[in-house]
C-alpha cells in the first residue's frame, strides 16, 4: 500500500496560483464594458423622441345651407304644467286609480276619500229641506183657512152680528201666517243651501285630474290619510299624485350674461338630449325672462321643440346650440329667383378652436397621421360656436391634436388618450 501511494503521489501535477493582479485586471474590464453599454443606452434614450400624449379630435363638416352656431349652452327639459294632485279636504283614502306613466285625461277620477261621514250629512241636510217644506205646506193651510174666518167676521160686523175685536183678531191671524209662512220659505232656502254644500263636500272626496297628462309619481295608498296642508308627522299625504302635461314640455337654460346679446326671441336652436346624442333637435326661442341671477351672472331663457316626441321626458340633460340667423342677402337670393340661376350653396369645413395655433401672421395645426403629427398651415374664416370655418388646409375626417402642447414640433411621435 505505501508503494501504491508513494506512485500516485508521484503522478499529481502542481498547479502555479495565478497572480492576484491578473484577476483584478479582468474584473476592472468586465466593469468598463458594462458602464458603457449603460451609458450607451441612456444616450440613445436621451436622443430618442419619446411619445407625445395628446388628444385629438375629427375635422366636421356643416351642410351646404345650414346655419352656423353662434352659442352653446346647457340647460334641462322643464314642463310648463305639472301640477302635484291633492284633495280639498282631509280624508282616508279608499281608492287610488292611478300608476306611475299612466296617461290620464282632464276630469279623470284619481283616487276617492271615505265619504260616509259626508254621506250622513248629506243625508241629514236633504231630511231638513223636506221638514222645511212641509211647515211651509201646513202654514199654507192654516193661511187660507185664517183668511175665510177673515172673510166671515168681514161679513158679520157689516150685517151687525160680528164685533171689530172678531175681525181685528181674523186679520191678525191671517198676517201672523203669511209671516210665518215667509220665515220658513228662507228656512227651505237655507236647508237647500246646505244640501249643495253637502253635496260639494261629498264631491270632494273624488279626487280629479286637472288636465290631460302623464303621471310621473304615486304618492298615496289606500288607507293613508291625505290632507291639503301638512298636518305635520311623516303619516299625512298632501298629494295623491304627479301630473305633467308632456305638450308643454319645453327647455330651460341659463345664458351667460356677457353673450346674451347673440341671443333673441324667435331665434332657431339645435338641441341634443344627454341621453340621445346623436340625435339632433330643431327648437326655437320662446322668450328671455326679463331678470338675471346676481350670484350666476346668468339670464334663463325658455326654448320651445318645434315637434315633440315621446322620447324628451321632464328633468333630462341636455345642450343647445343657437344658430345664427340666416343673413339678408341669403334671404334676397332666394328671393331672386329658382335655384337653378343661383350658384348651389357650398359645405363648410370645421375645426375645434382648441387645435388653432398661431405663429406671427401663420395659423396652423398639427395633423395627427397614424403616431406622427404633421405642422399644417391652414386658411380660417369666422368662428361657429367652438369651431372655426377652415377655407384651406384640411378636410373633413382628418384628425387634429387640441390643444397641442409645447413640446409638440412637426414630426413628433404620439400617443391618443
Amino acid at each position: 500500500m505505501s508503494d501504491l501511494s508513494t506512485e500516485l503521489a508521484g503522478l499529481r501535477i502542481e498547479r502555479t496560483p495565478e497572480p492576484r493582479s491578473s484577476r483584478r485586471w479582468v474584473l476592472w474590464v468586465l466593469l468598463v464594458i458594462l458602464l458603457g453599454g449603460v451609458g450607451a443606452a441612456a444616450a440613445w434614450w436621451v436622443r430618442h423622441d419619446r411619445p407625445i400624449e395628446v388628444q385629438v379630435a375629427a375635422v366636421t363638416q356643416r351642410a351646404a345651407g345650414a346655419q352656423a352656431s353662434v352659442l352653446n349652452a346647457s340647460g334641462y327639459v322643464t314642463a310648463r304644467r305639472e301640477a302635484t294632485v291633492s284633495s280639498k279636504i282631509t280624508g282616508k283614502v279608499v281608492q287610488v286609480n292611478v300608476e306611475e306613466g299612466m296617461a290620464v285625461t282632464e276630469g279623470q277620477v284619481l283616487a276617492r276619500l271615505d265619504d260616509s261621514s259626508t254621506r250622513a250629512q248629506l243625508g241629514l241636510a236633504e231630511a231638513q229641506v223636506v221638514a222645511a217644506q212641509h211647515a211651509v205646506t201646513e202654514n199654507q193651510i192654516h193661511e187660507q183657512q185664517a183668511r175665510i174666518n177673515l172673510d166671515r167676521a168681514t161679513k158679520l160686523l157689516a150685517s151687525g152680528a160680528g164685533t171689530q175685536t172678531d175681525l181685528e183678531q181674523a186679520k191678525l191671524d191671517v198676517d201672523t201666517t203669511e209671516a210665518r209662512i215667509s220665515l220658513l220659505d228662507e228656512q227651505v232656502k237655507v236647508a237647500q243651501q246646505q244640501v249643495s254644500v253637502a253635496r260639494t263636500e261629498l264631491d270632494n272626496t273624488v279626487i280629479r285630474a286637472p288636465f290631460s297628462g302623464i303621471a310621473v309619481t304615486k304618492d298615496a295608498q289606500p288607507g293613508e290619510m291625505v290632507s291639503p296642508v301638512s298636518a305635520g308627522g311623516g303619516f299625512t299625504r298632501t298629494g295623491i299624485c304627479t301630473i305633467v302635461d308632456m305638450a308643454s314640455l319645453e327647455i330651460d337654460v341659463d345664458v351667460n350674461e356677457s353673450y346674451l346679446n347673440r341671443v333673441m326671441p324667435g331665434q332657431d336652436v339645435s338641441a341634443v338630449l344627454d341621453a340621445y346624442p346623436d340625435w339632433q333637435i330643431p327648437a326655437r326661442v320662446i322668450t328671455i325672462v326679463p331678470t338675471a341671477d346676481r350670484q350666476k351672472a346668468t339670464v334663463e331663457v325658455r326654448i320651445a321643440f318645434k315637434t315633440l316626441d315621446p322620447r324628451i321626458l321632464p328633468d333630462m340633460g341636455v345642450k343647445v346650440t343657437f344658430l345664427k340667423p340666416p343673413d339678408a342677402s341669403t334671404l334676397d337670393d332666394r328671393a331672386a329667383g329658382p335655384a337653378t340661376d343661383r350658384p348651389p350653396a357650398q359645405a363648410t369645413t370645421l375645426v375645434p378652436k382648441a387645435a388653432l395655433k398661431t405663429e406671427g401672421n401663420t395659423t396652423f395645426v398639427f395633423l395627427v397621421k397614424r403616431n406622427v403629427v404633421e405642422r399644417r398651415a391652414v386658411r380660417v374664416g369666422g368662428a361657429d360656436g367652438d369651431r372655426v370655418e377652415v377655407v384651406a388646409g384640411l378636410a373633413p375626417g382628418d384628425q387634429v391634436v387640441i390643444s397641442p402642447p409645447a413640446t409638440l414640433h412637426d414630426g413628433s411621435t404620439i400617443v391618443v388618450r
